[in-house]
């Protein structure tokens, strides 16, 4: 189980970016489908969907989300010991909003 969990966290984050930008998207009033990690919407809003897909991108993992995690996981079981969390880097997400290929 421990192998296991860090690359389904991962696919649940990916899940959690593909909810927000779905729901945006309807709000924009915007066609929105999705397989997996593929995003689809009609030929006229593929530009507002790249800036939809990048702010949500941002807020989600701008957020102290192991922080949450660990916090989550000492919450529910108190008597198992964690290791600490990795430092965080010095990555400026804010560049995602600017990538030409941050999703094709």
């Amino acid at each position: 189980q421990r192998s296991a969990f860090p690359p389904n966290f991962v696919h649940s984050l990916d899940g959690s970016h593909m909810m927000m930008t779905a729901v945006e998207c309807r709000g924009r009033g915007m066609n929105f489908a999705a397989v997996h990690d593929s995003f689809w919407t009609s030929p006229a809003d593929v530009d507002a969907m790249n800036e939809v897909l990048r702010e949500n991108f941002v807020a989600l993992h701008s957020r102290p989300l192991l922080q949450e995690l660990l916090a989550f996981l000492r919450m529910r079981n108190p008597d198992v010991q964690y290791p600490d969390i990795p430092q965080v880097g010095e990555l400026d997400l804010s560049l995602v909003r600017d990538s030409l290929y941050f999703f094709d």
